[in-house]
C-alpha cells in the first residue's frame, strides 16, 4: 500500500512540475516574441494538461493495456490501481493548471 501511495504521488508531481515548467519556459518564448506572457503560460497550461498525463503514466498505452487485462481478466485490484494513477496524473495536471491562472490573473475575457 505504501509503494501505491508513493507511485501515486510521484505521478501527481510529475503532471503537475511538467505544467509548470512546460508554462514557464514557454512563456519566455513569448517575451522574446513580444507576445503577452501571461496570456500565453495560460495558453500553454491548457494544452499541455493531455501530455502531464501521459508524461506522468509513461505512455497511455500501458496504462490503458493494463485495464483491459485487469478487467478481461476480472483483475479489479489492477483496474483500480491504474484508474488510481490516472486519477493522481489527472490532479497533479489539474493543480498545476489552476496555479497558472492563480498566478496570472486568471483567463481573460
Amino acid at each position: 500500500m505504501t509503494q501505491l501511495l508513493d507511485t501515486l504521488t510521484i505521478n501527481a508531481f510529475i503532471s503537475f512540475g511538467v505544467i509548470l515548467g512546460g508554462t514557464l519556459i514557454g512563456s519566455l518564448g513569448a517575451v522574446f516574441t513580444g507576445q503577452a506572457p501571461g496570456h500565453t503560460m495560460i495558453e500553454l497550461a491548457d494544452k499541455l494538461k493531455i501530455w502531464a498525463l501521459v508524461s506522468a503514466l509513461g505512455g497511455t498505452f500501458d496504462a490503458l493495456r493494463a485495464i483491459e487485462t485487469g478487467f478481461l481478466g476480472l483483475q479489479i485490484n489492477t483496474v483500480a490501481k491504474q484508474v488510481l494513477m490516472i486519477l493522481a496524473a489527472f490532479l497533479g495536471a489539474h493543480t498545476g493548471y489552476l496555479l497558472i491562472l492563480y498566478l496570472t490573473g486568471g483567463r481573460p475575457q
